[in-house]
């Protein structure tokens, strides 16, 4: 049975980075954001956000307007809440699916920002978290997203801090430096085996 190993880190911190490079060394890596807004596509559950927000989340053609969603979300904790109780139920029963398909690997990947907030790092064997100082994680995302300094940190302050998060984190890389961060992910994989 394999191993699962939970990665997780704040906004900007470069763990997308990180699992790409997972994937092209042929590990298979679940990635909890893909696969939440590849459920936010279905009909069914398009619906039940409309429902549960009672305002217009809708684009023309029936499909989910994500920016105005998040912008709903992140600037309420309670609303934020909602979406995540909708939401997480459907990516852990897909989760579980998906490791039935791969039990027969050594090593499977679980990426997800909110991993410890969510609770699913209950399922995992260890736990690496990825970080970087705040200013740099900052300006990654305003450049890879266009958004304000204020948005960006509007987001961080609905995940908790790595402070928080290294409580419960079997291994911290720091992604300063693209290329070390790399090597030392090889590191923890060669330690867990």
């Amino acid at each position: 049975m394999a191993k699962i190993i939970g990665i997780t880190g704040g906004i900007g911190s470069g763990k997308t980075t990180l699992i790409e490079y997972l994937k092209s060394l042929g590990y298979f890596v679940y990635v909890s954001d893909n696969e939440a807004k590849n459920l936010l596509n279905s009909k069914e559950i398009i619906n039940k956000v409309q429902f549960l927000f009672k305002k217009h989340v809708l684009i023309l053609d029936g499909v989910l307007d994500r920016k105005k969603l998040a912008e709903i979300v992140f600037a309420d904790p309670e609303q934020l809440q909602k979406l995540n109780n909708l939401i997480h139920p459907l990516v852990k029963e897909h989760f579980d699916n998906w490791t039935k398909q791969h039990e027969n690997e050594s090593l499977l990947f679980k990426e997800s920002a909110i991993l410890f907030e969510s609770g699913a790092y209950k399922a995992c064997d260890y736990t690496i978290l990825i970080t970087a100082p705040e200013a740099l994680r900052i300006a990654r995302v305003m450049q890879r997203d266009g958004v304000s300094e204020e948005n960006v940190k509007e987001r961080m302050n609905n995940q908790w801090s790595d402070q928080q998060k290294a409580q419960f984190s079997d291994y911290i890389i720091e992604n300063i430096d693209l290329e070390a961060a790399k090597q030392e992910i090889i590191n923890v994989i060669n330690k867990i085996g």
